[in-house]
C-alpha cells in the first residue's frame, strides 16, 4: 500500500462520518468517472450493470468475472484521484474464501472499498442462507489488508422476490456484527422501510436512487437516517436511453434533433483534458 492509497482510504472513511450525506454516484468507465470527478463529487462507485452494458453482456456473475471488474476499476483509478468503491457482486464465488480473495484483489488494485452481495446468482435459490451469508462477510472483513478499506454488505432480498424486511434487517445487523463498514439493502419499498433499517443498525446505511419506484429526494433520505446515496446502474441506463432515442430518431425520422441536447465537443474535450482536477476543492466544471 502506498501513501496515496492510504490517504484516499482515510478520506473515504471520513466522508462517511462527516455529518453530511455522501452522494456517491456510480461510473461505468474511465470517462464517466472523469466527468463525475469534474462535477465535484467526492467519491465514486463502480457499477457492474453499467460495465456489463458497455461490454454487450448482461449484468450477471456469469458474464462478468473478477478480472473484468477489477480491470475496469483500474482504468477508473487511472482517470481520477477520487476514492473509488467497487461493485464486487457476490465476491465471484460462493465460498467465504472467494469473498476474501476478492477483497484482497480489490485492495491491491487501489480501491478504497467494495460492496458484496448475498445473492447467489442461482434463480432457483437466489439468496444465500443466513449463516453462509454472514460467514462470507466475516471472511471479507478478516481479509482486509488495511482497516480503512470499507466493506459494504448488501442484503438483496427485495431485488429477488423476497420482500421480507425482518430478515433483511436481521442480515444487516449480523453483517454489522462481523465488521461490515456500510450496510445496504437495495429495493426497499418505501421510506418507512428505509427508516426502520437505519434505526436498526449503527453503521452508515447506503440507499440507491434511480430504481423505478424509488422517487425519494436526497433530503427525504437524509431525514430518514441514510448516510450514503449511490445510483447503481441508473446513470448508465440514462445515458443508454439518450443514445437509443437518438438512434431511433435518425432511423425513423431522418432527423437529428437529438443533437440539441448533446454537449458541445469542446465541452466534452474539456472534461477529459481536466481529468483529476475535480472532487478536491476545484470549481466544478458544470454549474447549470
Amino acid at each position: 500500500m502506498n501513501v496515496r492509497h492510504a490517504e484516499k482510504m482515510a478520506r473515504f472513511k471520513e466522508l462517511h462520518g462527516s455529518g453530511r450525506i455522501l452522494l456517491m454516484p456510480n461510473a461505468w468507465d474511465a470517462g464517466s468517472a472523469t466527468i463525475l470527478d469534474r462535477l465535484g463529487y467526492s467519491a465514486v462507485a463502480t457499477t457492474s450493470a453499467g460495465l456489463a452494458f458497455s461490454k454487450g453482456v448482461t449484468d450477471s456473475t456469469g458474464d462478468l468475472g473478477r478480472a473484468d471488474v477489477l480491470e475496469n476499476a483500474r482504468q477508473i483509478l487511472t482517470a481520477t484521484d477520487l476514492p473509488i468503491s467497487a461493485d464486487l457482486e457476490n465476491g465471484f464465488g460462493h465460498a467465504p474464501a472467494d469473498c476474501a480473495e476478492t477483497v484482497r484483489a480489490a485492495f491491491e488494485a487501489g480501491l478504497c472499498g467494495g460492496a458484496l452481495e448475498d445473492a447467489t446468482g442461482d434463480p432457483a435459490s437466489p439468496i444465500y442462507d443466513f449463516d453462509v451469508a454472514v460467514e462470507r462477510i466475516r471472511a471479507a472483513v478478516a481479509a482486509k489488508p488495511a482497516p480503512d478499506f470499507m466493506i459494504t454488505a448488501r442484503s438483496e432480498n427485495f431485488l429477488y422476490g423476497r420482500p421480507d424486511l425482518a430478515d433483511t434487517i436481521r442480515r444487516l445487523q449480523a453483517f454489522e456484527a462481523v465488521g461490515a463498514d456500510v450496510l445496504y439493502a437495495p429495493g426497499l419499498p418505501d421510506l418507512e422501510s428505509v427508516r426502520r433499517v437505519c434505526a436498526a443498525v449503527s453503521k452508515p446505511v447506503n440507499v440507491v436512487l434511480g430504481l423505478i419506484g424509488s422517487p425519494y429526494t436526497v433530503a427525504e433520505l437524509e431525514q430518514a437516517g441514510v448516510r450514503r446515496i449511490s445510483t447503481g446502474g441508473s446513470f448508465a441506463r440514462a445515458a443508454l436511453g439518450g443514445f437509443i432515442r437518438a438512434a431511433v430518431e435518425l432511423r425513423d425520422r431522418g432527423t437529428t434533433a437529438y443533437a440539441a441536447a448533446a454537449i458541445p465537443d469542446a465541452e466534452a474535450q474539456k472534461y477529459m483534458r481536466d481529468a483529476g482536477m475535480g472532487g478536491g476543492g476545484k470549481e466544478p466544471l458544470w454549474t447549470g
